[in-house]
């Protein structure tokens, strides 16, 4: 696929990944991913703005036949899905120099082994000239590592966002889809910038005073209508937890799972929505994505050797690490003759700003007393997710 022309003399490269299902051996991708890199053609000047994963070099170094001169590879963020094929780039032009900032330079180096006399590097708010083309420099940093900038071209009011706004879709769309694209967007923050969610406040802040026109990020189709994505990240780094219940479990002999499918029975009999994730068989994404919403987190498992089940303890940790805004969490699950699970797993969730509540670990298959402490909990639940819709403006 050539470049495709997004302003006068601005084009997006990269190549589209149509069948890769896993991204840094960890999180799946049921849409596939781009890698999204771009040309700026100014009057005196050319700039590539990032590469593509090494792997689809082939892609970028045809779309780069006919370009007789880069002047400068701009390199916003270290990750070799952005930076992997910069040594090709740099073979193939000689004379181009590495932008970047003086971090992402350290990291390139280590990475990549890029001989440090290409490099100029910048710092937060310089400009490149280009001739009729004027790029600025944003940092944007820790969404997602320290190292990341943005791209701001001003003449036509585009911002090359790198990581930030990204979604791994897909698509031979240049454009976003606002109702195809949402989702992909979503899992996007949800797996890789949630843990970021104060810092990207922050970012989203410094970039008020750029009237930007088309955000055009590294993942997935550009944004013609930036208010869009704007507003939803917004949205999910500051707005208020929704009224419902992420509940990862998983059931070895069935005591766990009663205990999952009454709890679920009497939060749903009280208005409280519940999205259950069977860890045997649920996908990594979708977690995710209900983390972003959930108020409560409600973890089901069975005692393996006095402790969490090792499918729970994995999810455990994911939801630590992506520090969701629920405001409550809870164990529910059985045990044999003895557990450490309750403990074990409150440890593990030590990031997590939230109230824990009372945990029911049943003996065994459980009895009467048990299911009442269920609906106890359930009204705990209830009652909490109502006093905070009160507080909601």
């Amino acid at each position: 696929m050539k470049g495709r022309k997004i302003r006068e003399n601005v084009y997006l490269l990269g190549a589209i990944d149509w069948n890769r299902r896993l991204f840094d051996a960890l999180m799946p991708l049921p849409d596939g991913t781009s890698y999204n890199a771009y040309l700026v053609q100014g009057s005196q000047k050319t700039a590539l703005i990032d590469t593509v994963d090494p792997t689809k070099w082939e892609v970028l170094q045809h779309q780069l036949e006919g370009v007789a001169k880069i002047d400068h590879i701009v390199i916003q963020h270290m990750e070799q899905d952005h930076s992997g094929s910069l040594p090709f780039v740099l073979q193939r032009y000689p004379q181009a120099t590495v932008v970047t900032n003086p971090r992402c330079k350290g990291m390139l180096i280590d990475h990549l082994h890029i001989a440090e006399d290409r490099f100029i590097t910048v710092e937060d708010g310089a400009k490149l000239q280009l001739g009729n083309k004027t790029l600025t420099f944003v940092y944007t940093p820790w969404v997602h590592l320290p190292e990341t900038m943005s791209t701001w071209l001003e003449e036509d009011r585009v911002l090359f966002s790198c990581d930030f706004f990204a979604s791994h879709l897909a698509t031979s769309d240049v454009w976003a889809n606002e109702t195809t694209t949402y989702e992909p967007a979503k899992r996007y923050y949800a797996e890789i910038m949630m843990p970021f969610a104060s810092v990207i406040v922050k970012n989203l802040a410094k970039l008020k005073p750029y009237p930007v026109e088309a955000i055009c990020p590294s993942h997935g189709p550009l944004y013609r209508r930036p208010a869009f994505i704007l507003e939803a990240y917004n949205e999910w780094a500051t707005g208020e937890p929704k009224n419902m219940v992420c509940l990862p479990y998983v059931s070895m002999h069935g005591s766990t799972e009663l205990l999952v499918h009454q709890l679920t029975a009497s939060l749903v009999e009280q208005g409280v929505a519940v999205q259950q994730f069977d860890l045997a068989v649920a996908e990594l994404g979708q977690l995710a994505l209900s983390l972003v919403d959930a108020a409560t987190i409600v973890i089901g498992t069975p005692t393996v050797h006095a402790g969490p089940h090792p499918s729970v303890v994995s999810a455990a940790f994911i939801a630590n690490a992506l520090k969701p805004k629920a405001k409550y969490a809870t164990v529910i699950g059985s045990f044999g003759w003895g557990s450490k699970t309750v403990e074990k797993l409150v440890a593990m969730l030590d990031q997590l700003k939230v109230e824990l509540l009372d945990p029911v670990m049943c003996k065994g298959q459980p009895r009467a007393a048990d299911y009442a402490a269920l609906a106890q909990l359930a009204n705990t639940i209830a009652a909490k997710h109502a006093a905070l819709a009160s507080r909601d403006p």
